[in-house]
């Protein structure tokens, strides 16, 4: 008996490891909302100086409220009860404070929208500068000669991201978007080495420190959180990557300004 406890006390450990780590790969997208930072960047003054400042303090002050977030949770409620899609509003529920897990709940839905908000607002600026530098067709990169925004792009964004909120689950869209974001920080700190060992005299607005080690860090811990997520993610990435290459290959490569 002494050994099928030891035997199932370490199979449980483990599956709550592995539950861990799948459920930190499927909610990456929630962390990275700092990425949408850098894609302003030609709408703000000084990017050079203000945009580390706004992404490293973004990131640190994110860190410690999640880590002080989930220390208070655990001081109210079991650790192994947490395991639901709203703890925060859970841990106030079983202290009986129902009526501050309403509120809780309401700023989540709120948070929720302005995060959505601002990552579609992010994609629209992506559109813009990958059209201007020839990449996608040049109708994306039009601004609007009153507002000042670009149109097309938010028109595009808009009418993609209606159609697959209400064609695919709300999970699977999570997940995709959350490998599409690991992969794409991969391929940057990738960038990172190779730029720096083929140009280190190239000028830089933001020069990442220790590397290549932090970059190396980044795309061991990303390729390892990619790697948790489910088999339908990891198809529907590589049909995205398909389709991405190969509209390179027909009109990225032959348009491109950098070629």
């Amino acid at each position: 008996m002494i050994r099928c406890h030891i035997e199932d006390s370490f199979f449980h450990t483990n599956l709550m490891k592995c539950r861990i780590c799948i459920e930190a790969a499927v909610v990456v997208f929630a962390y990275f909302g700092f990425d949408a930072v850098s894609t302003a960047a030609e709408e703000v003054k000084n990017p050079q100086r203000n945009l580390p400042i706004g992404i490293l303090s973004a990131l640190g002050i994110c860190t410690i409220l999640y880590i002080a977030v989930s220390l208070i949770l655990k001081g109210i409620v079991p650790y192994d009860m947490l395991n639901v899609k709203d703890p925060v509003a859970f841990a106030f529920k079983f202290i009986g404070q129902d009526w501050a897990a309403g509120l809780i709940s309401l700023g989540a839905i709120m948070g929720i929208t302005t995060v959505l908000l601002v990552m579609m607002f992010g994609q629209t600026r992506l559109f813009y500068a990958i059209s201007k530098d020839g990449l996608l067709p040049k109708f994306l990169s039009k601004i609007h000669p009153k507002t000042k925004i670009p149109l097309p792009s938010t028109w595009v964004t808009g009418v993609l991201v209606a159609t697959f909120a209400g064609l695919f689950p709300l999970d699977k869209l999570a997940e995709l978007t959350s490998i599409g974001t690991l992969f794409a920080f991969s391929s940057v700190s990738l960038g990172v080495i190779v730029l720096r060992k083929t140009n280190p005299d190239l000028k830089r607005g933001f020069k990442t420190p220790w590397v290549p080690v932090i970059p190396a860090l980044a795309i061991i811990f990303c390729f390892y959180l990619m790697l948790q997520l489910s088999a339908f993610t990891w198809t529907g990435f590589v049909v995205w990557l398909v389709i991405g290459l190969v509209i390179y290959a027909t009109y990225g490569y032959r348009n491109s300004q950098l070629r």
